[in-house]
């Protein structure tokens, strides 16, 4: 277990210092390839879930160190431990035995006194730290940055709090099953002959009450069935697809909108995206379900360099975000991201907003989309859209606007515009 710590720790470390999360738990996979399964899930979760109460830990930290401590590899190492006994799926004496050998294995004898009593001091005066840390101010009461506490609180006065609190759960698992090659009731009497619980949710959607890997799901690599929170699987619904459109995607990795609009409709979909790398992805996604598109490798604010000229009857604009609304998923984004990273992703998403806009046909429709929660990014963004458009109409749609995320989806929000 101490080299589950140690790994954690280090990768905290990484991710604190600028590094995205998942990246980060790549390469250290790539370097360590004798770490078991289990390991690797046992560094993940303890990853994820240090960032996920980092400013809550980090409070309780400062409580316990008589002076602030220099080393920062150290200071992670105690902070993934905190979660490990705040976690209390392994007993604490244990967790500090561990602790104190990841702290021997990073050959810093000093440490070792150190960190096996910080570790038990929290231990014998948990109660009282943890209200001494929450009176600290709101960081380590909510583990957000306060700047996104601020800004929740005053575009959600009435929903600030619990979308704090839901930002800081672990994320639902939804499927979307491929109507193509089965249906959600058939597939959901194959997950429960195979022992895990199904619940259709809505059109192509099922909510695994308990997670499952990838790997254990019946017909997964054979495109029965994809891994889709059940807000994302609104986009291809609203898009309002038919046979024989053309239709584009215009920022499109890793490919499980364009997937879910393939498996709608025979139409004729060119799936855009500036990461080549991950242009890749959309293809893989796309091969194993059975279905192709034209991918492009191109900059949807920048059209003159891939279009060709045709009009598209249906444009989807996922634009890039402060993927606000599905911290849950990748929880250093609270940590990375700054206040004034929101006025440059609008700024962008203008950008392309304007430069999809045209390329879609008269009488077209394009559906912007972003996994965000801030009113910038969102409904601030379409009304300065529409006042400098004319010939835009924003359509009501039941599902489009802003979606919260709950326990049964992420954050997401979406506009339908038509062009007159």
């Amino acid at each position: 277990m101490f080299k589950s710590l140690h790994h954690a720790s280090v990768v905290l470390g990484q991710t604190l210092a600028g590094r995205n999360l998942n990246e980060t738990l790549q390469v250290l996979n790539a370097r360590h390839p004798t770490l078991t399964p289990q390991q690797r899930a046992a560094i993940q979760d303890l990853s994820f879930g240090a960032l996920r109460f980092f400013g809550r830990y980090a409070a309780i930290l400062d409580l316990l160190l008589q002076k602030p401590l220099a080393d920062e590899g150290v200071r992670c190492l105690l902070l993934v431990a905190l979660h490990q006994l705040e976690n209390r799926k392994t007993p604490s004496p244990t967790v500090v035995d561990q602790a104190v050998k990841a702290a021997q294995a990073m050959q810093k004898p000093w440490a070792k006194g150190l960190v096996n009593a910080v570790l038990r001091n929290f231990l014998r005066n948990r109660e009282t730290l943890l209200e001494q840390a929450d009176a600290t101010g709101d960081i380590a009461r909510y583990s957000h940055p306060q700047w996104w506490i601020d800004k929740l609180r005053q575009q959600y006065p009435l929903d600030w709090q619990t979308l704090l609190a839901t930002n800081n759960r672990h994320p639902p698992m939804t499927l979307r099953v491929n109507r193509r090659k089965t249906n959600p009731a058939a597939y959901a009497e194959s997950l429960r002959s195979l022992g895990m619980e199904a619940e259709p949710i809505e059109d192509a959607a099922l909510f695994l009450p308990r997670p499952v890997a990838v790997g254990k799901l019946p017909g997964f690599a054979d495109g029965l069935v994809s891994v889709q929170d059940a807000g994302a699987q609104w986009a291809a619904l609203l898009l309002d697809v038919a046979d024989g459109m053309r239709v584009l995607d215009a920022c499109a990795a890793p490919g499980g909108k364009s997937a879910h609009i393939l498996e709608l409709s025979d139409v004729d979909l060119t799936a855009l995206d500036n990461d080549a790398v991950r242009l890749e992805m959309v293809a893989d996604n796309l091969k194993r379900i059975g279905l192709a598109a034209q991918c492009v490798c191109g900059d949807a604010a920048e059209p003159a360099a891939w279009w060709d000229g045709r009009s598209f009857d249906r444009i989807l604009v996922d634009a890039p975000c402060s993927a606000s609304g599905v911290v849950r998923r990748h929880p250093d984004i609270k940590w990375l991201r700054r206040e004034n990273d929101i006025a440059a992703f609008a700024a962008q998403q203008r950008k392309i907003l304007q430069a999809q806009w045209r390329l879609l046909a008269r009488g077209g429709k394009l559906l912007y989309a972003t996994c965000s929660v801030f009113a910038e990014e969102n409904q601030q963004q379409i009304a300065a859209f529409l006042s400098l458009n004319a010939d835009a109409r924003q359509l009501p749609a039941t599902r489009a606007g802003q979606l919260l995320p709950d326990d049964r989806h992420d954050g997401f929000y979406y506009a339908l515009l038509a062009k007159v």
